[in-house]
């Protein structure tokens, strides 16, 4: 106890060092001379469904699918006016206790091409990925709060005709607090809030820059038997791949969960939420 004790007290000081030196290593990569620079924020939908199976005590099956549309070129306003992604996340979840638990599995995201009808770029470009991840979870008061370690491997191109495949590594914190508002704990028929922040960090031979972004994400929900519903406005921002010009997107998120215990003894939703 007191050992696992420790390690969450050093993934939490892990967590907040990563946040707060972000922003240091950014800045430190870009040239003396070049002024940092933003373009107008864009637009995005993402609509996802997850899906949570309990096979054991120990272990769940893990499922993420994502619809993703972004804002047309002549209009950063719309939301919807073209395809961004088809996102696919799978994994096997091993919980050691009921505070820590690890995750691992593959991704397949299909990216979708910058401009459509465009015939420098190919229509759609198949992205795979190996991922896994800590996931720490606490108490405070009436609060659940996690935190979120996750890392993956990836293998991603750009649209463009003919272009290579690069390899990369990603590690992602997020911070997430689940607060219930109707009820004294999170539990079945508690309608929540949930602020969270996740900072992206990426290296490899393509990258110039180790930040990748930051995600601030505010999301309302509720949960009913075996389903959650969650959903709420996100602001991201990082670098783009030109030197010293930043990008944000403002982002609506729709989502479901769904778990299912086969033990056949399911417990009210209390613990696990991730988004």
């Amino acid at each position: 106890m007191n050992l696992m004790k420790q390690q969450i007290s050093r993934a939490f000081l892990l967590g907040w060092m990563l946040i707060g030196i972000s922003s240091t290593i950014s800045l430190a990569q870009e040239p003396a001379v070049t002024q940092a620079t933003g373009l107008p924020a864009t637009t995005e939908v993402w609509n996802g469904l997850y899906l949570k199976l309990r096979l054991s005590d120990k272990w769940w099956w893990y499922q993420e699918n994502h619809y993703r549309r972004r804002s047309s070129l002549d209009n950063r306003k719309d939301f919807v006016g073209r395809m961004g992604q088809v996102y696919n996340r799978f994994g096997m979840t091993y919980l050691f206790t009921d505070n820590f638990e690890v995750t691992f599995g593959p991704t397949l995201v299909y990216n979708y091409t910058p401009e459509p009808g465009n015939p420098d770029y190919e229509k759609v470009v198949l992205e795979s990925r190996l991922w896994h991840q800590w996931l720490f979870t606490q108490g405070v008061g009436r609060v659940k709060v996690l935190h979120q370690f996750r890392f993956e491997h990836r293998f991603k191109r750009t649209n463009d005709i003919g272009a290579d495949y690069q390899y990369t590594d990603r590690f992602r914190y997020k911070f997430t607090a689940y607060v219930p508002l109707n009820t004294p704990k999170m539990q079945n028929k508690t309608l929540f809030i949930a602020p969270s922040n996740e900072i992206f960090m990426e290296t490899g031979k393509s990258k110039l820059n180790i930040f990748e972004e930051n995600r601030l994400y505010t999301a309302i929900g509720y949960t009913y038997n075996n389903f959650m519903f969650f959903g709420g406005h996100m602001w991201t921002y990082g670098p783009t791949s030109t030197l010293g010009v930043y990008r944000n997107r403002h982002i609506l998120r729709f989502n479901v969960m769904y778990t299912v215990d086969f033990r056949g003894k399911r417990k009210p939703l209390t613990r696990d939420f991730q988004f």
